[in-house]
């Protein structure tokens, strides 16, 4: 096989990896939210809004960033996660007109007791990989998903 064609079968067989891969996640992530009562999306913004706050609290423009979905989606969703004491909404100390998000106790103690579950299902996941082969599994994939972006926005405005 010429070396164009094994690079283009190498890029079929990434891009069928990776569509394997989101897949088994979301039904990962369905099966977690399920175990708290919450659907698949709220799961993803708690976990988002784990993942970014740094005490301070996070806007709802950062969970929908890091999703990279609606702001008015966030918005609604996480209305929804407070009244089930799963998040604090707050005004931004910085601006009035923004409100900064928190995992409650609930949340967090509710995170906590899937932990070993999550650690279990993780050594699972990338059994036979180490952390420098994470690192740079990690490094690359980063440097795909920026590519794919520009790829992304090339075909939007029409110069692909």
């Amino acid at each position: 096989m010429p070396e164009k064609e094994q690079f283009e079968r190498a890029v079929t067989d990434f891009i069928w990896n990776i569509v394997e891969i989101h897949s088994q996640l979301e039904e990962i992530h369905k099966s977690w939210a399920q175990m708290l009562g919450i659907s698949e999306p709220q799961w993803l913004i708690l976990m988002a809004i784990d993942e970014l706050d740094e005490g301070r609290g996070v806007s709802g423009i950062g969970v929908a960033n890091k999703l990279r979905i609606h702001p008015a989606f966030v918005t609604n969703q996480t209305k929804k996660l407070e009244q089930m004491d799963f998040l604090a909404r707050v005004t931004s100390p910085d601006d009035a007109r923004f409100l900064q998000m928190s995992l409650t106790q609930k949340a967090r103690a509710e995170i906590t007791n899937l932990s070993i579950k999550r650690r279990a299902l993780n050594s699972t996941m990338f059994d036979g990989l180490d952390e420098d082969s994470l690192y740079y599994l990690n490094r690359r994939l980063t440097s795909i998903a920026k590519n794919s972006r520009l790829a992304s926005q090339k075909l939007t405005i029409g110069i692909l």
